[in-house]
């Protein structure tokens, strides 16, 4: 079975992404950076050199420092889809940034 493209996608391509997502909704950048910071263990260097190295989602996820415990309790629906009930940790993973 192949792996979902947006493995190998470059976490700095999305990035952006989510920055604009967030200040369409009254959010900042520091807001983003703070819940992905708390999502991975990153610090604000960390995260800015896996920008800068153009990571990609497998290898960002795979460097993280500290998955946080709590992601467990991160409910609701991506796209139609259940971030719970998503078998792939990988794409779990994905799905929480989004969610």
């Amino acid at each position: 079975m192949s792996k979902h493209r947006i493995f190998s996608t470059a976490f700095s391509k999305i990035y952006p992404l989510y920055v604009q997502k967030a200040e369409n909704k009254n959010r900042s950048k520091d807001d983003v950076d703070q819940i992905i910071c708390w999502l991975t263990g990153y610090n604000q260097t960390g995260l800015k050199e896996q920008i800068e190295q153009h990571s990609d989602f497998e290898t960002f996820f795979a460097k993280a420092p500290a998955i946080n415990p709590k992601t467990l309790l991160i409910k609701g629906v991506v796209c139609g889809v259940r971030v719970e009930e998503i078998e792939d940790p990988l794409m779990q993973k994905i799905r929480y940034l989004v969610s």
